[in-house]
Formats: C-alpha cells, structure tokens, sequence
C-alpha cells in the first residue's frame, strides 16, 4: 500500500540529510513493512497568503519504502516505521 503523508519542513529536511530515518506516527492507516511512502512537506507557518489547505504544500516531496514497523514503548494507536530508501 502506498501513504501520502504530511511533513514540517524541520522533520522534512532530517529525513533529507539523512539524520531521520524513521516516522512516528498514528496507526490510522495500518502500516506495513513494505509498504511505500510519500513525504509531503507541508508549511503552515510560512509567512504567505494562503488561498487554501493546498497552498501550504511546498511541493518537495521524498519517496522512501517501510521496512520496520513497531509499537513498542509507544502511545496506544501509534506506531514508529523505519524509513528505507525506495529502489
């Protein structure tokens, strides 16, 4: 299955660097190692006008696959997924 998800610039620039290679996140859409992801970064904070939800999307976008995915140790509902490249 494949997620589009919602990123804030800081996480979204982690990720991007390397220095983030894992999600928290609520299990609202029951991730699987294998599935795929899309990062979307998403900028509420930006200083600009906004038409609309859509106008806070930057439009950088990062691919990456699950490959582990556990709920050890976190808030009942919530899940933490490794992040791998994807290809």
């Amino acid at each position: 299955m494949h997620h589009e998800l919602k990123i804030l610039p800081p996480y979204f620039e982690a990720v991007i660097d390397g220095r983030k290679t894992f999600e928290i996140r609520k299990d609202d859409r029951g991730f699987q190692a294998g599935d795929t992801v899309t990062l979307l970064e998403y900028d509420p904070a930006d200083k600009g006008y906004y038409r609309s939800e859509v106008d806070k999307y930057t439009k950088r976008k990062h691919d990456a696959a699950i490959g582990y995915v556990t709920a050890y140790e976190q808030q009942p509902g919530w899940v933490v997924f490794a992040l791998v490249p994807n290809g």
